[in-house]
């Protein structure tokens, strides 16, 4: 008789997480870190009781449907979960959670890098040096943008939100957000609160993108919002890709519009990403990475083990989400 579930971990995991899977469940593991087709995820999924996935896993409603009935959660590790179609999971009885909170600090920390990449052209800079290309220095070499007393925009104020607000305060930034509800005065902490996206937009020298990807939020950044920014604004995005329209944004970068952007998540990442973006110099481009650091993929392996952990002795997990 089986004593310990059975759960298909799709991605090369830390090590330590991949320790606790190996002590407490039967773990499937995928050393070689090889993305599956859905075909192989549904097959593989035959006689396994979880499923702990990425966002590189895509389970729209058809791969949920062909799921074997034997599976009873999708504990996700990663907070975001536009990557499934929770409607569908919901609808089979699927329980699916994510790993919110304990990802804030770094994707802030990200926030603020791309910010400052944008702003003082560092990819550029970084290009040149590595091409051999410095050759002299003068007063008009390299100007950039200073960032230090501007008008810092948030949309979406959420968990992460209020952190890389707390650091852009360190830059004496002025706080301005949109949210879908204002925040109590001990959390908004002075920040200037927008009941409109079209309100906050011409107050925001730097707009920080950190709402999730909804049917609402899609495209949300195009070419007529964009335009509301004031002439030279920095776009940063470390949410989701889909919450940008992306050709507005390049041709907003290629006016002049937006000065520069700072971006680590894209719409049809990682092989997909507009060849604009490739192409323009004002773009401080990063792989995804705003979970990327030691203790954060820990902790997001550890919060998913705790739903699952909680599912699995009939308790209710802490971040469903379906």
């Amino acid at each position: 008789m089986r004593n310990k579930p059975v759960i298909l971990v799709t991605r090369k995991l830390p090590q330590a997480v991949e320790e606790r899977l190996q002590r407490d469940y039967q773990p499937i593991l995928n050393p070689s870190d090889r993305l599956y087709s859905d075909d192989e995820l549904i097959e593989i999924s035959a006689g396994v009781d979880a499923i702990m996935p990425c966002h590189t896993e895509k389970f729209t409603a058809d791969v949920i449907a062909r799921l074997p009935a034997n599976v009873r959660a999708i504990a996700n590790f990663s907070v975001g979960y536009d990557h499934v179609d929770v409607a569908a999971a919901k609808a089979k009885g699927i329980i699916v959670t994510n790993t919110p909170d304990v990802l804030s600090d770094a994707t802030a920390e990200i926030a603020i890098l791309l910010m400052l990449g944008a702003a003082r052209r560092a990819s550029e800079g970084e290009r040149i040096m590595r091409a051999g290309k410095w050759k002299d220095w003068s007063p008009a070499f390299m100007v950039g943008r200073q960032v230090t007393e501007k008008r810092f925009g948030i949309i979406g104020m959420g968990r992460v939100g209020q952190v890389v607000a707390e650091r852009a305060r360190g830059f004496g930034m002025d706080i301005h957000y949109y949210n879908r509800k204002r925040l109590d005065g001990d959390l908004e902490k002075g920040a200037t609160y927008h009941e409109t996206v079209e309100d906050l937009l011409p107050n925001a020298d730097v707009l920080s993108v950190h709402c999730p990807a909804t049917p609402d939020t899609m495209g949300l950044l195009n070419s007529e919002r964009l335009s509301l920014l004031p002439d030279g604004a920095i776009v940063v995005n470390t949410a989701r890709g889909g919450v940008i329209d992306d050709d507005a944004l390049v041709a907003a970068l290629k006016s002049g519009k937006v000065y520069g952007a700072g971006l680590d998540v894209f719409n049809g990442e990682p092989e997909n990403i507009h060849p604009g973006y490739i192409d323009l110099e004002n773009v401080f481009l990063l792989p995804h990475i705003g979970s990327a650091t030691e203790e954060t993929r820990d902790a997001m392996g550890f919060r998913a083990l705790d739903n699952l952990d909680a599912i699995f002795s009939g308790a209710e997990p802490r971040d469903r989400v379906a």
